[in-house]
């Protein structure tokens, strides 16, 4: 499994933004196609919300790929 350490340099990310910002997919669009197809698991559940705001702790999973939301230093 991949993993991705993301740091987080505001109070939350939209997860449709995270997905792209983390070179998962080419645009916020692109993004929201993901989640619709449930394919993103939030914290181990299934996310269907493309905006869903992801904060700093949380652990966003695609496939193989694993995002580790940091809080920026």
């Amino acid at each position: 499994m991949d993993s991705i350490d993301f740091e987080l340099d505001r109070d939350f990310v939209e997860l449709n933004q995270l997905l792209k910002l983390a070179g998962l997919c080419d645009s916020g669009g692109a993004g929201k196609q993901l989640v619709a197809s449930g394919a993103v698991r939030v914290d181990g559940a299934v996310e269907l919300r493309k905006t869903a705001k992801i904060r700093a702790g949380q652990v966003v999973r695609v496939d193989d790929v694993e995002i580790r939301v940091l809080a920026a230093p």
